[in-house]
């Protein structure tokens, strides 16, 4: 069953998530804000067999991480270069899609439990997170797979 849909500017590439995202990321990395063009990057992580593409096919961009020497796969619109999802060597079962071609981007929930924020120390000045979530001044977990510590703000946090 289909619970959201999106695509690219042009409308020449659609896809469908059935379910709800496994997480919420939201990544300040200089990668994501090269990206995006912008201070972070929105991206609600699928089960990969839950997102499909239903119209079109992606291009795909290779790009080796800078932090884990792994690929991540950008896969894109090769008529309005709009970027809709991200696979990676490192998470092979897990499709991170770019939050803001979502049909309505505010279906999916954004809670503490499933929202972390990373890569904080490279954040741009003026960031603002919000109290009450798991935060992480890298990654979330090293490449070998052990967690990096939990910051969590009491109060809402303005980055600098």
């Amino acid at each position: 069953m289909t619970i959201a849909k999106g695509g690219c500017l042009c409308g020449k590439l659609r896809y469908a998530v059935k379910g709800q995202p496994q997480r919420l990321t939201y990544c300040y990395c200089k990668y994501c804000q090269r990206a995006t063009g912008g201070g972070n990057l929105v991206s609600p992580v699928f089960d990969s067999a839950n997102v499909e593409i239903t119209h079109g096919k992606a291009k795909i961009y290779e790009h080796r991480s800078e932090g884990s020497g792994k690929l991540m796969y950008v896969h894109f619109c090769d008529q309005c270069g709009t970027k809709i999802l991200h696979t990676y060597e490192r998470f092979a079962d897990v499709t991170g899609l770019y939050g803001g071609t979502f049909d309505d981007p505010n279906w999916f929930d954004r809670n503490p439990e499933t929202t972390k924020y990373i890569y904080l120390g490279v954040a741009q000045n003026n960031t603002v997170i919000p109290a009450g979530f798991p935060t992480f001044d890298e990654h979330a977990s090293n490449i070998d797979g052990s967690l990096n510590q939990t910051k969590v703000f009491d109060v809402h946090t303005l980055l600098d």
